[in-house]
């Protein structure tokens, strides 16, 4: 797989991609060690230079994480948004039947694992911490992403695709809060 490639098709051309994703025989181990394992490590990197390195500032005062504590971060929050993948495609298996869609573990994998593709890209703004805001538009292009990919790799009927996508989505942020108070809880720790 062409990461480059992909990413862009994903992007710039969802709806022609989304099929080809759905006849790949990858594995999901490959999508992990080819995709997601350099993906995911843009925002985790960004996000420690940003935080630690460069910081951020109000009223005349420069912010910066402390670097036990930024290093805590960039490793945990590395490997929770690996792990993350896995999960929410657990959860979207496990809806599929609700929405009238197919389980199908391997392809619900690959439709939470492309459609995350503008959120891990995005989080290049975490370098300078004023501009992080935008990681978040980019992820919010992903909910769209995901959207365009249900029917095809989930086979939810179109009229379930929204109800489906929304109930994902807050799957999703309720896992992404539960995940975000870990990373605190531990980075915490590194501060003192």
């Amino acid at each position: 797989m062409n990461i480059v490639e992909r990413a862009k098709n994903i992007i710039l051309s969802p709806k022609t991609e989304w099929p080809v994703i759905e006849s790949e025989s990858s594995s999901i181990q490959s999508i992990y060690t080819e995709y997601l394992v350099l993906l995911a490590a843009i925002p985790a990197i960004a996000g420690f230079i940003g935080m630690t390195l460069i910081g951020y500032s109000m009223f005349g005062v420069t912010v910066r994480t402390p670097l036990v504590a930024g290093v805590a971060t960039l490793i945990l929050g590395y490997a929770l948004s690996l792990v993350m993948v896995y999960v929410i495609a657990l959860i979207a298996d496990a809806l599929a039947p609700s929405f009238q869609g197919q389980k199908n573990f391997f392809n619900a994998f690959k439709l939470i694992a492309f459609s995350m593709t503008p959120g891990f890209l995005g989080g290049v703004f975490s370098l300078l911490p004023a501009l992080a805001v935008l990681g978040l538009l980019a992820s919010l292009y992903g909910i769209y992403l995901l959207y365009l990919g249900v029917p095809t790799l989930i086979k939810v009927p179109q009229d379930k695709a929204v109800p489906y996508t929304v109930v994902l989505v807050i799957c999703a942020i309720v896992a992404s809060v539960i995940s975000g108070a870990v990373i605190a809880a531990v980075s915490s720790i590194g501060m003192h």
